[in-house]
């Protein structure tokens, strides 16, 4: 039987092990790093994925509930996001490294460094040592208003590495509370239903393991995302297109919120052409002054093109590197250029969907942006687990039907195991290890389901 208690309980369980099992295997600073072969990095990573398959299976039973006679409230749902997420709020970083390059770029701020120019070598000190190595010579690929945030937050911490977590940590959550803020309304506006909006698109594990526990900015692009397509809901659509352009500064795929912002207000009665010309000049009045009081200057727009891991895992990469290496084998000079051109045909790929979309769902411009942003994530020349929530946010609030929910949520319950807790990339015996834990979590989670089969007397007996 499946209840709202027994949901909470086995996914605060999972978030409880994973955060503990981060305390030893996690993305830890440099001077607390262990041997990954060693007794403790190997018990904390087989306890990572053991709180991993737990709280995925808290969510898919969570989802069953929704689907009952009397499903939770959203009210009820935020509670349950609050209480699973509440273990992870004094974890090491966990699954990326990345909030320590947001760390040393705000403190490069800071410091009146050029963050475009220069990588996080340029600062020095203990912390830019926490920076991984491929990324310690790369400017910064996030627009103003976010380094503006790092920035405020290295001035408030003065470096010291634990406060600068934590209060990158509450930014995060901010990020995560507009997201569930904002989750209800775009349901209701696009006909579907709250509770399940919130179930895939703010309790969803990603969120939790990369918002939350990784401290991601791509959780406060998400939030201004989300309410600025609210504002533009109402009668507010410059307001709309403000925060929409404040979140395209904080990451480039925001932007395409603004065609959204167009859209409806196309839907309340505005002329086309006025709709464009406003959400224009409000993008542009946002970005002269949201970029004047950063003080970064317009290197932001240079950064787009910031070089991405030559090990990604996207699949123009993952084409490009395998198209080169076949014509190295066959001797031809042709071979550098495989992976610029995979990745420009992806870009036009995208292009192409991008439109086609919009051109088909013009009528539920929040279903086409989730649409879109999933399309931009897929055919990108980079791709984290994490990315998948840029479009998976807003297809949660407006899915048109059940089974897209459910197809959403396999992929979500794949990408969950995609990472391991450092962030680093996995060898034989740290997949053995985290295959181990997941295991062990699904025999735990069979015996208990086992047990609860059983009738009363047998168990009695």
């Amino acid at each position: 039987m499946v209840d709202l208690r027994r949901c909470q309980i086995l996914g605060l369980a999972g978030t409880t092990v994973l955060a503990a099992g981060g305390e030893t295997a996690g993305a830890l600073p440099v001077r607390d790093l262990l041997n990954p072969a060693s007794v403790h990095a190997a018990v904390g990573l087989i306890g990572v994925y053991f709180g991993v398959v737990l709280l995925i299976a808290a969510w898919a039973l969570l989802g069953r509930l929704i689907r009952t006679a009397e499903p939770p409230t959203p009210r009820e749902l935020l509670l349950v996001l609050a209480l699973w997420a509440t273990p992870l709020l004094l974890a090491p970083p966990l699954f990326s490294r990345d909030v320590y390059s947001y760390l040393a770029q705000g403190a490069m701020v800071d410091a009146h460094m050029d963050v475009y120019a220069h990588g996080p070598a340029q600062l020095g000190g203990p912390l830019a040592d926490e920076v991984a190595p491929i990324w310690q010579h790369t400017g910064a690929p996030y627009g103003p208003v976010f380094l503006a945030v790092a920035s405020a937050l290295a001035g408030l911490t003065r470096g010291e590495l634990p406060a600068g977590l934590f209060g990158m940590r509450l930014v995060a959550l901010s990020g995560v509370a507009l997201m569930a803020a904002a989750l209800p309304r775009l349901a209701r506006h696009s006909g579907a239903d709250p509770a399940a909006a919130l179930w895939l698109g703010a309790l969803n594990p990603l969120v939790l393991l990369h918002l939350v526990a990784g401290a991601h900015n791509d959780a406060i692009m998400l939030g201004l995302l989300g309410a600025g397509l609210v504002a533009a809901l109402g009668r507010w659509p410059v307001v709309g297109a403000v925060l929409v352009t404040l979140a395209a500064l904080v990451k480039a795929p925001a932007v395409l919120g603004l065609a959204a912002v167009v859209v409806l207000q196309t839907r309340a009665g505005r002329r086309p052409a006025k709709a464009v010309v406003t959400t224009a000049l409000a993008a542009v009045a946002t970005t002269v002054v949201a970029t004047a009081a950063a003080g970064t200057g317009y290197g932001w727009i240079r950064a787009l093109g910031t070089p991405v891991s030559p090990q990604n895992w996207a699949l123009t990469s993952l084409l490009g590197r395998a198209t080169g290496a076949l014509l190295e084998h066959l001797g031809s000079d042709l071979a550098p250029l495989a992976v610029p051109v995979w990745h420009a045909l992806g870009i036009a790929l995208t292009a192409g969907l991008v439109a086609a979309i919009w051109w088909r769902l013009r009528p539920r411009p929040v279903y086409a942006l989730g649409l879109s942003l999933a399309t931009v994530a897929a055919f990108g020349p980079a791709i984290r687990p994490w990315y998948a929530l840029w479009g998976l946010f807003l297809i949660a609030a407006a899915a048109p039907t059940a089974s897209v929910r459910h197809r959403v949520a396999a992929v979500t319950g794949v990408l969950a195991l995609a990472t391991l807790p450092s962030g680093g990339p996995a060898d034989a015996g740290q997949l053995v290890l985290a295959v181990s834990g997941g295991a062990l979590a699904v025999v735990v989670l069979w015996q208990a389901h086992q047990t609860d089969r059983a009738p009363a007397w047998g168990r009695t007996a």
